[in-house]
């Protein structure tokens, strides 16, 4: 839990008065005092650190209350005091030295901090490329490369919530503009947060000519087949078990298939989430649209002389053209903006499936088909036509020789030419059941001629 490893007054200084500069300050010790560096600071240096950051700002800005000193030296040391008491900081000794360190779960929270800070876009072509690359390794090579699959439903968790915010982010700012009473402002708003900051970066990479979701059929296909393949899922498996992110086989391959099951159900919803975020961006875009058409007032009059100008001129002969016209007349001018009118968003159409047309094989072809069927089945030799064969000429006798047995047509000869094999043939499945051995002299039928063997069955099987 969050709170159980954070310390209770953690957050009182990102909640005081003096938040702002708290909050500055511990930006500005993450990203440039401590910095890289893996070596905890001595206190002296910390303390002047902090009083030369805190000399661009006020007293008003610093103090919590009037018993915030003054004096800058003894100013430096409550702030210092002040981070230490909520937990940001850790103090110790090294031979007598006090040094000073960011506590450990504080340090990633002000990561995290630093991060929102930024303002860091995510792109999405990286992050689909991101679990296709992971995920086709962990498919490829499962014996040695399973933290990938781990890696991959981790990018793929935080796309989805990188989309999630996304539409958030828009149903926040439209509220924002709905609720200003001022068009201005209600347009600067629209077009400095919702276009600048989230249609422009965001919403429109989903829409370039190299739209980073032509991977996800890619995604959804690997995932599938990874699903589908349990020998892939068993080396998973008893790799995760094996590198210890498991307690045994059987949760180890459970956590696979999570893995799998959650990379394949967020990349085939992701039409829902995109869907979401197009209503928000053509309900919004209609209402400016109908904002920017109710703002100028129609001036009737003015619509009145235009037209009974633009008669007079239409009227008036060719000579008198220089005369006729008014002097308003020569201040027209077109509108400022795009040459085209305002046309709403569309939606994107469904795509539509046709049926497979029906082929119709040639029975030509067919025959030829079922021929082929029927010839690999005459020339395939089965243990059970193996079986058959021999005990149809082993009759109630134990044992015959290869040159007693006589061959009455092709389909025989196609099972006694492998006969001498019968102690390997299929893996050895019926060694058990006869013996082979090699004798003296050798076999001519007219069908074969090679040397003698006896077939005879092993002990304990029946005549």
């Amino acid at each position: 839990m969050l709170f159980t490893r954070l310390s209770d007054d953690l957050f009182k200084p990102l909640a005081s008065p003096s938040r702002a500069f708290n909050a500055a300050l511990l930006l500005h010790l993450h990203a440039k005092v401590f910095g890289d560096t893996a070596e905890p600071l001595r206190k002296s240096e910390l303390l002047a650190a902090i009083g030369d950051f805190s000399a661009a700002f006020t007293q008003g800005e610093i103090a919590d209350d009037e018993a915030t000193p003054i004096d800058p030296v003894e100013r430096r040391s409550a702030v210092y005091r002040r981070l230490l008491d909520a937990g940001w900081l850790v103090e110790r000794r090294e031979r007598y030295v006090p040094v000073v360190e960011f506590d450990p779960e504080a340090r990633m929270l002000v990561e995290e901090l630093a991060r929102l800070d930024r303002g860091e876009t995510r792109s999405y072509g990286g992050a689909v490329l991101d679990v296709l690359g992971s995920l086709e390794s962990a498919t490829a090579n499962p014996a040695e490369r399973s933290e990938a699959l781990v890696n991959a439903a981790k990018a793929s968790r935080a796309f989805l919530s990188h989309l999630r915010s996304l539409a958030g982010s828009m149903r926040k700012i439209e509220e924002r503009i709905l609720r200003e009473a001022d068009q201005s402002a209600a347009f600067r708003l629209y077009f400095d947060e919702f276009v600048a900051r989230h249609l422009v970066s965001d919403y429109r990479t989903l829409h370039t000519r190299f739209n980073p979701f032509r991977f996800r059929s890619g995604i959804v296909r690997e995932a599938g087949r990874a699903l589908r393949d349990p020998l892939t899922i068993l080396a998973l498996a008893e790799a995760g078990f094996r590198e210890g992110r498991a307690p045994d086989a059987e949760a180890a391959e459970r956590a696979v298939r999570a893995d799998l099951t959650e990379i394949l159900a967020i990349f085939e919803s992701l039409d829902r989430h995109l869907d979401g975020v197009a209503d928000i961006v053509a309900r919004l875009e209609r209402r400016i649209a109908a904002a920017l058409r109710y703002m100028d007032h129609r001036d009737s009059d003015r619509i009145e002389r235009t037209a009974a100008a633009l008669r007079a001129v239409a009227a008036a002969a060719d000579e008198d053209l220089a005369d006729m016209p008014p002097a308003q007349v020569s201040l027209l001018r077109g509108p400022i903006g795009e040459p085209h009118l305002y046309s709403p968003r569309l939606r994107r159409p469904p795509i539509e499936s046709e049926p497979l047309p029906e082929f119709h094989i040639d029975p030509a072809v067919e025959a030829f088909i079922a021929a082929k069927d029927a010839f690999r089945r005459r020339v395939a030799v089965t243990p059970e036509r193996m079986v058959a064969f021999v005990e149809g000429k082993l009759g109630r006798e134990r044992a015959i020789r290869g040159s007693q047995i006589r061959i009455g047509d092709v389909d025989e000869f196609v099972v006694f030419q492998r006969l001498r094999e019968i102690d390997v043939l299929f893996d050895g499945v019926l060694s058990t059941r006869y013996r082979l051995s090699r004798v003296a002299g050798r076999v001519s039928n007219g069908w074969l001629d090679c040397p003698d063997f006896l077939v005879e069955r092993a002990l304990g099987r029946p005549a």
